[in-house]
């Protein structure tokens, strides 16, 4: 990897890389303190920047993500492009209301005073994205970083590589240096820059990685916001309407040929409507995909090789039923059912991560909970019922970081929903002014009145005690 930074060459050595990011962040900060990212109009010229530089590379940005993943166009815009845009726009109509001083309440004991709450932002931002959404995790915090204030540094995925370079080619054309930067790199660049003090760390990836960033934060005790994973399950109960349910899981575990953090990892389905869904999934993975979905222009592409031979290993000694075709030479493995399967099953094990369903069959609602607790705090929770106490009732028992009712994946397309996980799924959230709130910190105001001082707070304190406990009752 060679970098060009302010018309500097770096050739990829590990002293020249350390001093690239330190170069970067000194960089950063100097441009921080200056203020200018303070000014709330800087920030709305900056949200309409990005909007405008992600329409016209739009192309561009579909092509990249073709290349990466084999999206369609149609699903590029749809997951990538789109629900951006659309985070754009709303940062930009609200983003004033959002970054008003908020006034709050005063306790008569502190009479006379004015309390207030300020957002102020946190200063340079690291954030780190994975390679299965690699636009719009990339570009999704950072609109959230500009609204709340702060420089950013990005650093994509080394995997998603032809994505990689078009964030390169619109942050450099853009935006000013010191402003915004993307670093690239793989495992070894990764390192060196948690080595480094941020003033905030928005992380997208596994749970192992995670637990990394959140180690090396905690060195300068930086705020971190993990978005990690987990078996996200998917419920069928016995009232759902199985027609459209199936229609809903097929569509949501799919796309991205299963490569999203919140796909149904495996469904949990009574045992009267098994057969029945099944049926109508078949149905619907060859209405999307045709008889032969390795051959669909429509049907993304596993990332890499590394991922494609974990993944056709995890169906080896299963009782596949639906799919399990491969093709190697394109890195596609087509939507693939597997039934019969149980907790002691290697993919049972940790989250799948691709275009592999295990079904799981329970007789009794109350089941349900018991078998969701041997993965517990997913980051994602769907359930198909008609049935309203059920619904109540698995809401009400199980841990999860956010899902759907009769539906999937599309809670996380809602600008007035908070996005995140608990526990081994992750922690702090974003999107709308979620988002503001992640990258800025809330400083609380206390403004004191110099017209009156009440004495009963200082020494001495003889005699006070009684007036204070009426005070403080």
């Amino acid at each position: 990897m060679i970098y060009n930074y302010n018309n500097t060459i770096y050739v990829n050595s590990q002293k020249r890389d350390e001093r690239l990011i330190k170069d970067i962040l000194n960089n950063q900060r100097l441009y921080f303190e200056s203020n200018k990212t303070k000014d709330i109009n800087f920030r709305l010229d900056k949200l309409k920047t990005l909007k405008k530089a992600i329409v016209e590379n739009e192309e561009a940005i579909l092509n990249a993500l073709y290349k990466d993943l084999g999206k369609s166009h149609f699903e590029g815009y749809e997951t990538e492009i789109g629900i951006v845009l659309e985070e754009i726009n709303y940062a930009i109509k609200h983003l004033k209301s959002w970054s008003k001083n908020k006034k709050v309440s005063t306790p008569i004991t502190q009479f006379p005073a004015k309390s207030y709450i300020v957002s102020e932002p946190y200063g340079v931002v690291l954030i780190m994205a994975p390679w299965n959404y690699p636009f719009q995790l990339t570009i999704s915090p950072l609109i959230g970083a500009i609204a709340g204030g702060n420089c950013s540094i990005l650093k994509p995925s080394e995997f998603s590589v032809h994505t990689s370079k078009v964030i390169v080619d619109i942050i450099n054309k853009y935006f000013e240096r010191g402003y915004i930067n993307v670093i690239e790199g793989g495992i070894g660049v990764n390192q060196q820059i948690l080595e480094e003090r941020f003033d905030y760390i928005f992380f997208t990836g596994s749970v192992n990685v995670g637990k990394i960033v959140m180690n090396k934060a905690s060195k300068y005790l930086t705020p971190v916001t993990l978005e990690l994973g987990g078996k996200s399950p998917c419920i069928v109960e016995k009232s759902a309407n199985v027609d459209l349910s199936a229609k809903r899981i097929v569509w949501g575990k799919f796309l991205n040929a299963g490569q999203t953090c919140v796909a149904p990892d495996y469904i949990i389905v009574h045992k009267d409507i098994k057969k029945d869904l099944i049926d109508n999934m078949k149905k619907y993975i060859i209405k999307f995909y045709g008889n032969n979905p390795i051959e669909s222009v429509d049907y993304p592409k596993i990332i890499n090789k590394t991922h494609f031979d974990r993944l056709n290993n995890l169906m080896k000694n299963t009782d596949v039923i639906i799919g399990g075709n491969i093709d190697k030479s394109k890195l596609k493995i087509a939507p693939t059912i597997i039934d019969n399967i149980d907790h002691t099953y290697p993919i049972m094990d940790e989250e799948i991560f691709g275009p592999l369903l295990p079904i799981i069959t329970y007789k009794d609602y109350k089941d349900i909970i018991e078998i969701v607790k041997k993965h517990p705090n997913p980051l994602a929770l769907y359930l198909f019922t008609k049935n309203k106490d059920i619904e109540k009732y698995i809401t009400n028992n199980i841990a999860f970081g956010g899902g759907c009712i009769n539906d999937t994946i599309i809670h996380l397309a809602t600008s007035n929903l908070p996005f995140g996980g608990r526990g081994t799924s992750g922690m702090g959230s974003y999107h709308g002014k979620n988002s503001f709130d992640t990258f800025t910190h809330k400083k609380s105001i206390l403004k004191k009145s110099n017209l009156i001082d009440i004495p009963v707070r200082y020494a001495p304190y003889k005699g006070k005690l009684k007036l204070l406990k009426k005070i403080l009752k």
